[in-house]
């Protein structure tokens, strides 16, 4: 009876974000959750395992599990077998540094797993700026070990103004490694909320981006970059923001929010630790404020249909309000520029 509709949303999400832990060996500068080490009163092994037995029940489809660095928490094997055992794909997100032929081997037993390798350049300078030094060639080396596994793995990439005019690039390093290349959205929340300003693609960029992705349907975006999809990549992906609907995150301490990006006390939705998953996901105020939330500012866009107000998150980080529609919209980078140009005549 899972995953069927209720109202706005299903009975159990479709997949859901897992950050299993805040420790991380690297300190990037556009981290959605400021990782660096572990919290004390992160789950425990019976606790995360229990989480497993739960989302088995509820016959979630897909855990995407990040952190921090996942391959940090001493028990994360354990954990993704338990999710395999269980049927449940893992999608992981990882910096790469960590790996080597033994752990590639012990992850190519299933074919549950997916990896995805954070690279934030096709140049090394440009990936190790945002990442920090050493970060770029233990990144590749772990692409390579991958693309010699049956394991599907890509290289993720954050959408940086410093890194957007090396995104072809990047398609061609993905091609001669053997892999995919997704790109995901920079959103000022975590440590990135303090590099936002500096990082943030401009809307040149962002306009850029968008037609890029017109002329290249193979490249992977999520959900991230729907408020940015061009028409022709309609039907390629979601249309509108899935958080409590089809998907939610659960923090590395059991609390529950809408997504990764808004972790935030103003947005807990509960604990796995006081409540089980499917009350929270039933009976959640916060969710089923999102699963009616409607942004009227953008119901007269002619881009409505395509993008429904884009991502609350950035809304939310950017205005302080989740229904005041996506800042970083096609359709407000393209005003922006158009009132860029005006000016710039005027002057």
């Amino acid at each position: 009876m899972s995953n069927r509709f209720v109202d706005e949303g299903m009975s159990a999400p479709v997949n859901l974000t897992w950050e299993v832990t805040l420790a991380c060996n690297l300190r990037c500068r556009h981290c959605l959750s400021s990782s660096a080490e572990p919290v004390p009163d992160e789950l425990t092994t019976a606790e995360a395992l229990e989480v497993v037995e739960q989302m088995a029940r509820e016959n979630i489809f897909q855990v995407n599990i990040g952190g921090g660095e996942p391959f940090m928490r001493p028990d994360f094997l354990e954990i993704i077998d338990a999710c395999h055992a269980k049927g449940i794909m893992t999608c992981i997100s990882t910096n790469g540094t960590l790996f080597d032929q033994e752990l590639v081997d012990f992850l190519s037993k299933t074919r549950l797993v997916a990896i995805q390798v954070s690279l934030d350049g096709a140049k090394k300078e440009t990936c190790e700026a945002i990442r920090g030094k050493g970060t770029y060639d233990p990144a590749i080396k772990a692409l390579k070990l991958l693309a010699n596994s049956p394991i599907p793995t890509s290289i993720n990439t954050v959408l940086t103004t410093s890194n957007a005019a090396e995104v072809p690039d990047l398609q061609v390093l993905a091609d001669e490694i053997g892999v995919t290349l997704r790109i995901s959205r920079f959103r000022p929340s975590g440590r990135g909320a303090q590099t936002y300003e500096e990082l943030k693609p401009t809307p040149e960029q962002l306009v850029e981006f968008s037609n890029w992705l017109g002329r290249n349907d193979n490249i992977r975006t999520g959900d991230s970059f729907f408020s940015l999809t061009p028409q022709e990549r309609q039907g390629l992906g979601l249309n509108l923001c899935g958080a409590c609907k089809l998907t939610c995150c659960i923090g590395p301490t059991g609390k529950v929010f809408p997504c990764a990006f808004l972790q935030d006390e103003n947005f807990e939705a509960g604990d796995i630790r006081q409540n089980t998953f499917k009350e929270i996901w039933d009976d959640s105020e916060i969710f089923n404020s999102f699963r009616n939330l409607r942004i009227y500012s953008c119901e007269g866009c002619e881009r409505y249909d395509q993008c429904h107000g884009g991502c609350p998150a950035v809304a939310y980080y950017l205005k302080g309000d989740i229904e005041g529609g996506d800042p970083e919209c096609i359709e407000r980078c393209v005003t922006s520029l158009a009132d860029l140009g005006t000016q710039s005549q005027a002057v």
